[in-house]
């Protein structure tokens, strides 16, 4: 889809050539049109050697377990997000470790998913029966008999076999950056 109007001052739109690239940019003001993206996060929850899944209640991937996740409200800090819907989908409580993945999909809404090792902090893993209809621990022998989505299944693989810590959350930066996530190696 175009964009016909400016979403900062209403006018129309045009294409030209911005930064290399031919994009719609506003005639009126100095509005560009970056592109449309999302950001999405998953959660890679450990207890007792077994990973926190939950079985999709919807499309996409109804019928699927996977990872609890979601995406990111436009003014709310990732690290929130994740812990959010973490207690949304199955009301367990988490605690950010660090970043241990990220995936890349450019398609006409480009996406990045941003995963999560987190810390189990507490709570019995029950579903929300609207996004999700059944959530449990699970070890890797029980996972091969269930309906764990590809990208899931390599997720596990990185929480449950990964080598490294990731990026971790960077309480104390040598500078004041109010209002920035910063995560660090």
């Amino acid at each position: 889809m175009e964009v016909k109007f400016c979403s900062s001052c209403g006018a129309g739109m045009e294409t030209r050539e911005v930064d290399g690239t031919l994009r719609r940019a506003c005639t009126k003001c100095s509005f560009v049109h970056w592109g449309n993206y999302s950001i999405g996060v998953g959660a890679l929850v450990v207890k007792e050697d077994k990973m926190l899944l939950v079985r999709r209640a919807q499309d996409p991937g109804k019928g699927y377990w996977t990872n609890p996740g979601g995406y990111i409200e436009q003014l709310e800090p990732i690290e929130e997000t994740i812990v959010r819907e973490v207690r949304e989908e199955c009301g367990v409580e988490s605690t950010i470790k660090g970043i241990v993945a990220l995936r890349d999909q450019p398609r006409s809404i480009h996406n990045l998913y941003v995963a999560f090792e987190m810390d189990y902090v507490g709570g019995e893993p029950t579903p929300d029966g609207v996004e999700v209809d059944a959530a449990g621990f699970f070890g890797m022998e029980e996972m091969e008999a269930m309906n764990v989505a590809p990208f899931t299944k390599w997720l596990v693989d990185v929480a449950l076999r990964g080598k490294s810590d990731g990026l971790t959350v960077d309480g104390n930066p040598i500078v004041p950056l109010n209002g920035y996530g910063l995560f660090r190696a």
